[in-house]
C-alpha cells in the first residue's frame, strides 16, 4: 500500500492532465518515470487503468472508478499537509505550560489573558507546580523556571531578572532580635524551601563579596506562599523571591533585613525540549512573555 500512494497521485495527475507529459511536468518528474510508476501500479492491481493512444490517454472502466478514489485520497493528503503547515506557521492548538505556583498565581494571569486575546486560535492548559516536571513524559510544551538551571537537554531562554529578599515579621524581630550579618542567621529560626537550588544554604552579596551560609530550617515547605504565611505569623526568617512577599513588605507585615547583603538576583527562564521544531504557539508565547516582562522591567515581576 505504501508503494502505491505516490503512484496513485501520478495516476490522478495523468487523468486530470490528459497525458503523461503534462502530468510529469506538473509533478516535476520525467515522462518515463511517471509512465513506469503507473505501469507498476497496474501490475500490482492486476487491472488496466489507462488506454494509451498517440494523442491522448483515456481511462478504462476500472480506471474511472479507481480515479475517483485516488482523487479523494490525494485531496485528503494535500489538506493534511496544508493543515500541518498552518499549525507550524500560525499559533493554534492547546498550549500546555508548567509554572511555579507563587509566580504563576501572582504574575502570569494578566499576560496569559493578553496572549489569548491576541491569539484566539490558541487555548491554554496551565499546571502550577514548584517541582520540575518532565516536559516530554508529561506532555508540556514549555515550563517557566526560576533559578540557575543545570545543564540538560532542554533549550532555555532568559525572560527577566528575579530579585530576592530576606525578611521576617516585626514581632519575630522584637522577640529574637534582628540579624546584622549573614553569620547571625545561625542563631535564628529559618524557613526552608524544598526546591531551593543550593539546598539548606542562602547566598548573599555584600561588602566582602559572596557569602554562603547554611542553616537548619525550623519549618520546611515546598511552596513559597506557605513559607510567607509562616513568616508573617512570626515563625522565622524567610529568604525568597521578592514577588512572593511584595504585598507583605509594602504593608509592613514583613520587614526586610541584611539589605547591605543583598542576595544575588535569579532569573526567569522559559525552557522547552530540544531536537524538535518549536510549534508556532510555543514560539509566540515565549516571545510574548519576553516582551511583556521587558516592558515591565522597572515595575517588574521581581
Amino acid at each position: 500500500m505504501r508503494e502505491s500512494l505516490p503512484a496513485m497521485a501520478i495516476f490522478a495527475a495523468v487523468v486530470e492532465e490528459g497525458g503523461f507529459s503534462h502530468a510529469a511536468r506538473r509533478l516535476g518528474l520525467s515522462k518515463s518515470a511517471a509512465s513506469k510508476q503507473v505501469a507498476q501500479l497496474e501490475d500490482r492491481l492486476g487491472a488496466r487503468l489507462l488506454v494509451r493512444t498517440t494523442r491522448r490517454v483515456n481511462t478504462t472502466e476500472a480506471g474511472d472508478r479507481f480515479y475517483e478514489r485516488c482523487r479523494r485520497i490525494v485531496a485528503e493528503a494535500e489538506a493534511a499537509e496544508a493543515e500541518v503547515g498552518q499549525a507550524r506557521d500560525r499559533p493554534t492548538g492547546t498550549l500546555r505550560v508548567s509554572a511555579p505556583v507563587s509566580f504563576g498565581y501572582r504574575r502570569l494571569a494578566a499576560p496569559f489573558a493578553a496572549f489569548l486575546s491576541a491569539y484566539p486560535d490558541v487555548a491554554a492548559a496551565i499546571a502550577l507546580n514548584d517541582r520540575k516536571v518532565d516536559l516530554i513524559d508529561e506532555g508540556f510544551d514549555l515550563a517557566l523556571r526560576i533559578g540557575d538551571l543545570e545543564d540538560s537537554s532542554l533549550i532555555r531562554r532568559r525572560l527577566c531578572p528575579i530579585s530576592m529578599t530576606t525578611s521576617a515579621s516585626p514581632e519575630y524581630f522584637a522577640r529574637r532580635g534582628t540579624p546584622a550579618h549573614p553569620n547571625d542567621l545561625k542563631d535564628h529560626d529559618c524557613l526552608g524551601y524544598d526546591y531551593l537550588e543550593g539546598g539548606e544554604a542562602w547566598v548573599f552579596h555584600g561588602p566582602t563579596g559572596l557569602v554562603r551560609r547554611r542553616f537548619k530550617p525550623r519549618i520546611r515547605a515546598n511552596n513559597g506562599d506557605m513559607l510567607a504565611a509562616a513568616a508573617i505569623a512570626g515563625h522565622g526568617i524567610l529568604h525568597t523571591p521578592t514577588f512572593t512577599v511584595a504585598e507583605a513588605l509594602a504593608t509592613g507585615a514583613l520587614t526586610p533585613i541584611l539589605e547591605d547583603w543583598a542576595p544575588p538576583s535569579l532569573a526567569l527562564y522559559a525552557v522547552y525540549p530540544a531536537g524538535r521544531p518549536l510549534p508556532a504557539k510555543t514560539r509566540a508565547f515565549i516571545d510574548f512573555l519576553a516582551s511583556h516582562f521587558t516592558a515591565a522591567t522597572t515595575a517588574s515581576p521581581r
